[in-house]
């Protein structure tokens, strides 16, 4: 385990690696299990960011999918450790059980209710304007610093009748009356407004990222850095490891880093990953260690679409990917105009045929392009026949390459 690096790959096999009892806190934000379907292309235009929060196996597979990755917090977490669960209405009420059975329901610490601004106005239903994060513990000797996330008081009354009051130094102060005990005595309270007051499990004052933000970069899913700050002040200390096994755009790992804390981000995507390279090179000055994967046919195989379109387009010819999902002719990407600006098409399968070699020279004398490249893992016998008639008889040059090709370096220069 390398602290202040970012991990390219599966969590869970990534996980698997890690000592026990060696992170001091773990921030999650796994997919919703919205049924939603993602995407964005980055600021440079050239990498697109797509990914599907859609479980065909319904609840029970996204929660058997959760669950070993929980079970992997759980051990890597040292007891005096806290874990955040960053969900929202989708499935919080499966994960709040499993929470439950994997950390333990005496070990539950708080239902923290983040509510924000954005979002749809529905006329069915009142409007969702809330996540949800399930703060556990691994054992009750957890670390909790309330100083550190302490909000201002205002002057004057409150909602529960505290009337604010000086004592002999000059410092002001509520009187807040409880309970009586059990011989009848009222119990009361001072809260000094220069202390602040600890929050409450339900979040207001911070806000979601809106389009305007300057920290928004355009991820789907993106969490402001205030959200983060707040979990890491009251949860650990300087020095301390803090781990984001799902960690997107790096919006935990920048907020560790302000914070003078350790981190380790892992992320499946090696777009987002070199987002988070990218970003807390700019705001930071850091050189990130950049741990990938294994980059061979099996790792290849588990990328999602986009996540294998952007690996061929962008790492290997350099080029700019589609912007278009649709009506993009099947174009995935263009090569560098330095190089001709040449169409790519990129086939994430096995024994690609003849129809495909037809389709893609229709698309490319619609381009006017006399050059293109497809690239699947496998050709078919008539797929090749098909690019030598072509090449000789209709003046258009496909060049047809496989991934491990690709893995291998033979790209044409």
């Amino acid at each position: 385990m390398e602290v202040n690096s970012i991990y390219e790959g599966d969590n869970l096999e990534i996980l698997n690696k890690f000592s026990d009892k060696s992170v001091d806190l773990i921030y999650l934000d796994p997919p919703f299990f919205s049924n939603r379907h993602y995407e964005v292309i980055w600021e440079d235009g050239a990498e697109l960011r797509a990914f599907q929060d859609r479980w065909q196996g319904g609840i029970e597979h996204y929660i058997s999918w959760m669950e070993p990755r929980l079970r992997e917090c759980h051990r890597v977490l040292k007891n005096t450790g806290n874990i955040f669960l960053h969900c929202d209405w989708h499935a919080n009420a499966h994960l709040r059980i499993l929470l439950d059975k994997i950390f333990g329901e005496n070990n539950f610490i708080n239902e923290i209710v983040w509510c924000y601004s954005h979002g749809g106005r529905s006329k069915r239903t009142f409007g969702r304007k809330h996540d949800t994060i399930f703060w556990y513990s691994k054992t009750k000797d957890y670390y909790f610093d309330e100083k550190a996330v302490r909000l201002p008081m205002k002057s004057g009354l409150t909602s529960f009748g505290g009337k604010l009051r000086i004592d002999k130094d000059g410092r002001k102060y509520r009187l807040v009356y409880g309970t009586k005990n059990a011989e009848g005595e009222t119990k009361y309270y001072k809260y000094y407004l220069d202390e602040g007051k600890i929050p409450e499990d339900y979040w207001t004052d911070i806000n979601s990222i809106q389009a305007s933000d300057p920290e928004r970069l355009g991820y789907p899913t993106q969490k402001p850095v205030a959200l983060l700050e707040r979990i890491i002040k009251v949860s650990s200390k300087e020095e301390d490891i803090v781990l984001d096994p799902f960690c997107g755009c790096g919006t935990t790992l920048a907020a560790a880093q302000k914070l003078k804390r350790r981190w380790i981000g892992i992320d499946v995507s090696p777009t987002a990953c070199k987002l988070m390279v990218k970003r807390l090179k700019m705001q930071f000055g850091l050189n990130s260690h950049f741990i990938k994967g294994n980059v061979d046919l099996k790792y290849i195989k588990k990328l999602p679409p986009f996540e294998f379109q952007n690996w061929v387009v962008v790492d290997k010819f350099f080029g700019n990917v589609s912007r278009t999902k649709s009506g993009d002719m099947g174009v995935d990407g263009i090569t560098p105009q330095i190089t001709g600006g040449y169409p790519i098409q990129v086939k994430q399968s096995e024994g690609i045929g003849r129809n495909v070699i037809d389709n893609f020279e229709t698309a490319m004398r619609r381009l006017k392009k006399n050059k293109g490249y497809i690239v699947a893992f496998s050709f078919g016998k008539g797929a090749y026949e098909e690019v030598a008639r072509v090449n000789n008889l209709e003046g258009i040059n496909f060049i047809l390459s496989t991934v491990q090709e690709l893995i291998d370096g033979k790209v044409e220069e």
